[in-house]
């Protein structure tokens, strides 16, 4: 499929997703290229229709996106509950189970997901597949980091510390934690 083409589809998915904010609700909003699309969507809704919108972000970059949109942001300490989680995912099968957390925001997502009354998974059609098959990313506290890798080798995982493309060593999550990349065959 052609970058272009891709490109079109997370903003399809994007515009259809922004149908289910309404002015006033609280919504999670996940991290990826496809919530950035929604993100820029909601940001237009907010400016031409004087919507409000607050959203719990689930990392600093959409964090910082959604405040150069117009959202106002809040956290789960303060409102408890959401109306609607927007996330992506790096994979999704016919059964509509999802393998999450490329984008590193993992254990926020999740939290966000399971506050959210409603969650919305927004992909592009190469997010699609017959089976999951894709690695499965694992956040650990780095005190943590032997313990759980022996735990997930013994059932079948081949676990890999996720190194970082900007740094020298290990990718360490928003929350300060180390992400593993699980091969589970």
């Amino acid at each position: 499929m052609d970058v272009n083409d891709v490109e079109k589809e997370k903003m399809v998915a994007a515009k259809e997703a922004s149908k289910l904010v309404d002015d006033g609700m609280v919504i999670g909003l996940g991290t990826g290229s496809t919530v950035e699309f929604f993100i820029k969507e909601i940001g237009e809704r907010i400016a031409k229709e004087k919507i409000e919108v607050w959203c719990v972000p689930s990392s600093y970059k959409s964090h910082l996106l959604a405040i150069d949109n117009g959202f106002f942001v809040t956290d789960l300490f303060q409102v408890g509950e959401l109306d609607l989680c927007v996330d992506g995912a790096d994979q999704v099968d016919r059964g509509l189970n999802c393998i999450k957390g490329r984008g590193g925001a993992l254990l926020r997502e999740k939290i966000i997901a399971q506050a959210s009354e409603m969650v919305a998974i927004i992909v592009d059609s190469g997010k699609l597949s017959g089976r999951l098959d894709t690695l499965v990313p694992v956040e650990v506290l780095p005190f943590a980091y032997g313990s759980v890798k022996r735990k997930i080798e013994r059932i079948g995982g081949k676990v890999s510390l996720r190194e970082s493309n900007s740094k020298v060593g290990p990718c360490i999550s928003d929350n300060g934690n180390f992400i593993l990349d699980v091969d589970f065959g």
